[in-house]
């Protein structure tokens, strides 16, 4: 009977190798799993919770007395939704403060600091937004795919206010709060107005720099009571 041969003792180097490709896999197993839940799981998360932060802020508002008005919608849960056709994400909720427990739920945001941002009834004044780019809804994913010329409207209780995008600022630092002042900094507008702007993280996955998008005030259309979106919406 033939013995059979053993397997001549592996050396060092090739152990080493072993051992160092057994934990670069385990490290890529947890990395997938990690952006499963990033992405995946808390997408769905978010989902759930702005479908119930949009149906309470539209619960309140078919409560609301004939007296009611656009600034009553600025308390919980909500002020209004956020709608950006070249975002393809449809309705957005938004809420006050940009604290990322907030944004997690998967809604638009709007700052309460370092300024405070100007409400769309107010006279004069620049109502700036934050949403998230990956994960927790990634409202703004596509933030980068907003042009010149787009539009985005904010709803309230009783008002459409449509905006016309006229500059975007693709990559600044985080630090760069001008870019949310009342007249915004880098936006090529020197006079006041009422202007909006919306901030998310870039690039992709990441949170080192913002990308930003600025909008003007076109008109505010009063809401009727089918609630028939303004024709920049219709698209």
């Amino acid at each position: 009977m033939r013995q059979r041969s053993e397997r001549p003792p592996r050396s060092a180097p090739a152990r080493v190798f072993g051992v160092l490709g057994e934990v670069l896999v385990t490290i890529a197993v947890v990395m997938a799993l990690f952006l499963v839940y990033r992405i995946w799981w808390t997408n769905l998360e978010a989902e759930r919770r702005s479908v119930s932060t949009a149906a309470a802020i539209r619960d309140k508002w078919s409560r609301a007395d004939t007296a009611g008005n656009a600034e009553s919608g600025t308390k919980a849960p909500g002020m209004g939704f956020l709608h950006v056709p070249a975002l393809g994400s449809g309705e957005i909720a938004i809420v006050e403060g940009t604290d990322p427990e907030r944004l997690n739920e998967g809604v638009a945001g709007y700052y309460t600091a370092p300024v405070r941002a100007a409400m769309p009834w107010e006279r004069e004044g620049n109502f700036s937004l934050a949403a998230h780019r990956d994960g927790h809804g990634a409202r703004f994913h596509n933030l980068d795919k907003v042009e010149p010329g787009d539009h985005v409207v904010v709803e309230t209780q009783t008002d459409w206010y449509v905006y016309t995008v006229f500059a975007t600022l693709p990559k600044t630092a985080e630090t760069n709060v001008g870019v949310i002042d009342p007249v915004p900094k880098g936006s090529g507008r020197y006079t006041g107005s009422q202007y909006i702007t919306l901030t998310t993280c870039t690039p992709v996955f990441t949170s080192d720099y913002r990308l930003v998008v600025w909008g003007e005030l076109t008109r505010v259309d009063p809401v009727t009571a089918d609630r028939t979106p303004p024709p920049e919406l219709s698209g």
